[in-house]
């Protein structure tokens, strides 16, 4: 094999900086060099990496090997048919830049825009819609992977396909970048008319009157999130829905070429090095009650701009960095509407051990597709940052895991840095089914991570 002289190694870690690894990076210039090194490789060796945004282990590989696919950035837009056709290495950003002035969004858009296609379709993201539009695999009309023997293989979900290919399909949609190195996507699109949403805003005092204006909200609203003050006793949360805003409803005559801009800024750079401790019980209080105190108690019809809608931290750069050099991770799991208590005993668990998190979400789902892995299920999903410092942290999350597994409901892969293979095999009810297809997609056992190590995947 021709050895590329941009193969360097280095230590990274997932987002939330908790799980550090030594590893190559290896740089591909194209498929057909891709393919070599798939082919050439020893077992259990490599991962393909996006642009890091899985907050735990599942894009690293300690003393293995890391795939760039910065090769794969072609776009190609089909007006006509609203779908786009995509290198497994494009970012969102540069997927919006594009589709945007055509007059299209993201089927589903994550918390940043600082992902990739390819690793979008391996933790099978969702966002502030799920409830209407489902997660990212719903929207995928096709991929082409580059499986563990070496082979491109063209998989759909369409119904004329074999049982085989489907399978393949789903197993790849949410299937962590197990199954194989997705190079190529092509997905539908939304079509929009302006470049703004439409927001309804408001402030609730607890968490259930917010849980039942929430589910009331499912039929109103495309988007629907609520961030919640969980070290306050009752709960209380502010509520933002929205849909993509219709060109009447603008309150200003603007030219129409301007009617559809994305022009996201960054606004600051966190600081290089912040202390462990900074963030505390005191200062994130503080910060929660201002932040609070400064949303509005009803206010309908704001227009917002789609990046301040949609990725609102990404205006912050490396903004993981306030939780300071020991990292933190982010507990984000669903139940099922039955078991909706969890989300009040969760807050109450992380408020007694002073957990402070200033970024704690939750979401309505609505039904799962059918990606063996996907996280996404009908019910409710909370995600909390959490620091590593918090004393008591470990029992208090297995109890939590505990009661998740009992209530049907299961933790996020693209998140998690910390739960045990038992809990996961035990969430995870078509784990064997998934097992089965990637060892015949991935013979020779070429891909794997520290996620697929700790819970037992390969």
């Amino acid at each position: 094999m021709t050895k590329n002289k941009k193969n360097i190694s280095k230590t990274i870690s997932g987002w939330g900086c908790n799980s550090k690894a030594l590893v190559k990076i290896l740089n591909p210039k194209d498929k057909e060099e891709l393919q070599e090194i798939i082919s050439d490789s020893k077992k259990n060796s490599i991962i393909a990496r996006g642009l890091g945004r899985s907050y735990g282990d599942a894009a690293q590989l300690n003393n293995g090997s890391v795939i760039n696919l910065d090769c794969f950035q072609h776009i190609y837009l089909n007006k006509e048919q609203g779908i786009v056709n995509a290198g497994g290495g494009v970012s969102f950003d540069n997927l919006l830049k594009k589709i945007i002035p055509h007059g299209f969004f993201l089927p589903v858009s994550p918390g940043t825009r600082n992902v990739t296609v390819g690793g979008a379709i391996a933790a099978d993201v969702h966002g502030k819609n799920h409830h209407v539009n489902g997660s990212f695999g719903n929207h995928v009309i096709n991929l082409l992977i580059i499986d563990g023997l070496g082979q491109i293989k063209s998989l759909s979900p369409r119904k004329d396909a074999n049982k085989s290919e489907k399978d393949k399909f789903w197993a790849t949609i949410g299937g962590m970048g197990l199954t194989g190195v997705i190079i190529e996507a092509t997905f539908s699109l939304i079509p929009i008319r302006t470049s703004k949403i439409s927001v309804d805003t408001s402030r609730h005092r607890d968490i259930d009157s917010l849980m039942e204006k929430m589910i009331i909200c499912d039929n109103k609203f495309q988007y629907s999130v609520a961030w919640l003050d969980t070290l306050n006793k009752r709960g209380r949360g502010i509520l933002t829905c929205g849909n993509h805003a219709r060109p009447e409803e603008l309150k200003k005559k603007v030219d129409i070429d301007s009617l559809l801009e994305y022009n996201p800024k960054s606004i600051a750079t966190a600081p290089s090095f912040i202390p462990n401790g900074i963030l505390n019980r005191l200062t994130v209080n503080a910060f929660n009650e201002a932040y609070y105190r400064k949303a509005p108690e009803s206010r309908k019809q704001e227009l917002q701009d789609l990046a301040s809608f949609f990725h609102p931290l990404d205006g912050i750069q490396e903004w993981n960095r306030v939780y300071g050099p020991k990292g933190f991770l982010q507990y984000q799991f669903v139940v099922p509407d039955c078991s909706s208590h969890l989300i009040k005993e969760s807050i109450e668990k992380f408020r007694k051990i002073g957990i402070p998190s200033f970024l704690s979400v939750l979401k309505r789902f609505g039904e799962e597709n059918s990606s063996f892995l996907s996280f996404p299920k009908k019910g409710w999903t909370l995600a909390v940052d959490i620091p590593l410092s918090i004393t008591e942290l470990d029992r208090t999350l297995f109890e939590l895991d505990m009661k998740i597994a009992e209530a049907g409901g299961r933790i996020y892969l693209a998140k998690d840095s910390r739960q045990s293979s038992d809990i996961f095999s035990l969430t995870y009810p078509k784990l064997n089914e998934w097992k089965t297809i990637q060892t015949e997609m991935d013979p020779k056992k070429i891909f794997c991570s520290d996620l697929a190590k700790r819970l037992n995947l390969i």
